[in-house]
């Protein structure tokens, strides 16, 4: 399908549809006049175009487990192709039972690189796999003319000097570096005319970016000095089997890792940077803590001009306005991660540290919604043209 324009929502839905069906009368009776008969068919026909056909390559590990649940109950997807070199062959729901009911007749398949570019009926590809592997599906999809929303890091950055700096290795991919999209909703506007590759952000970032973007972008926080203090749940770290992962040594356990230079310190820096037209360096020390899902970052920044919470408010008020899944707390509350979790919402706070000058910003997310599978579906319901929460927690 492409070429597809964005559907204007008061023309998706008809009367006559009862659950996605259409009344078997209405297609034998003879309109009264040719102009209502023409109008139905408009409308048969944008209905059906507006459903948009998705495979998510990559469905095994925690974000993706995540992102089939989502789009499984999304009303404008269909959700034709679920890939796991793990579990080929394997019904989704026997691997991911919670959904037992919702993806009947769903399995797992292992297709080639070129079978999927060869696949003419999906519109969209969501890459779930770890950065290195996700940019050799991308660019071939790509060519092939598809649209790609990737959540992992390969095409977040600008340069391949950085992704070589925080990555190790050069990009495979170089020139796609500075056409992808970055893909946080909240802060930038894009659309598929911009880029058919849209760059999701990880976790850690989000949960930095949004608090920080707007105070930066309007002059109320100093560029240096940022300190960013981020605890993630043990899925942050990946479904993988391995020591520092098992029960017994995460349970009642609670330390940092990924210092001094974690991988996600390369995408907060440059996003934070454009925000202020100066470089900006900040010092983030995460952190894994003994929850299942969601991160809480504490983060500490000197006020220009003086410490005023009011100002800080209304500049994420202004910056914010309209965007559902933002919330700021009432002075005196604090985000949590039990409030957010299971949600795409990310909440803020903010006080005054008087007694240094700062300002002590909090946040809380879930990592594996709005960090990861429900921005993504964020970015699709905008680029498709769809309410922004279509389909979201």
């Amino acid at each position: 399908m492409k070429g597809k324009k964005p559907v204007n929502r008061g023309q998706e839905k008809d009367s006559s549809f009862q659950n996605g069906k259409t009344s078997s009368n209405l297609f034998n009776s003879t309109p009264r006049n040719s102009n209502r008969g023409v109008c139905f068919f408009y409308q048969l026909k944008l209905f059906y175009f507006s459903i948009m056909n998705v495979t998510i390559v990559g469905a095994s590990g925690y974000s993706g487990r995540q992102l089939v649940s989502i789009l499984a109950g999304h009303p404008k997807v269909n959700l034709m192709g679920v890939t796991s070199r793990t579990y080929a062959g394997n019904p989704v729901e026997s691997s991911i039972p919670h959904l037992r009911g919702k993806v009947e007749g769903l399995t797992f398949t292992n297709p080639s690189i070129k079978e999927l570019c060869e696949n003419t009926d999906c519109d969209l590809f969501f890459l779930a796999l770890p950065h290195g592997t996700a940019a050799s599906y991308a660019i071939p999809l790509l060519n092939a003319g598809k649209k790609v929303i990737d959540l992992s890091a390969d095409f977040r950055l600008k340069t391949d000097q950085c992704y070589q700096e925080f990555y190790g290795s050069p990009h495979p991919e170089p020139e796609w570096l500075g056409r992808a999209t970055y893909g946080l909703p909240e802060i930038h506007n894009f659309s598929w005319e911009d880029s058919s590759l849209i760059a999701s952000p990880g976790c850690y970032p989000t949960s930095i970016l949004i608090p920080l973007f707007p105070l930066l972008k309007d002059g109320l926080i100093e560029e240096s000095g940022i300190v960013a203090n981020s605890m993630s749940g043990v899925s942050g770290a990946g479904r993988n089997a391995t020591e520092k992962l098992l029960y017994c040594e995460r349970n009642e356990s609670a330390g940092p890792y990924g210092l001094p230079k974690h991988r996600h310190l390369s995408e907060i820096e440059e996003q934070l940077s454009l925000a202020s037209s100066n470089d900006v360096i900040i010092s983030f020390h995460p952190h894994l803590a003994p929850m299942n899902r969601g991160i809480c970052s504490t983060i500490s920044v000197s006020a220009k001009e003086g410490l005023n919470r009011k100002k800080v408010l209304d500049s994420w008020k202004s910056f914010y306005r309209g965007r559902k899944f933002v919330h700021l707390l009432d002075e005196g509350e604090f985000p949590d991660v039990a409030h957010v979790a299971g949600t795409n919402r990310i909440d803020l706070s903010v006080n005054e540290d008087k007694r240094t000058g700062r300002y002590t910003i909090c946040s809380a997310e879930d990592n594996l919604i709005k960090g990861a599978g429900g921005q993504a579906v964020q970015s699709m319901n905008i680029c498709q043209g769809y309410e922004e929460g279509e389909g979201l927690p």
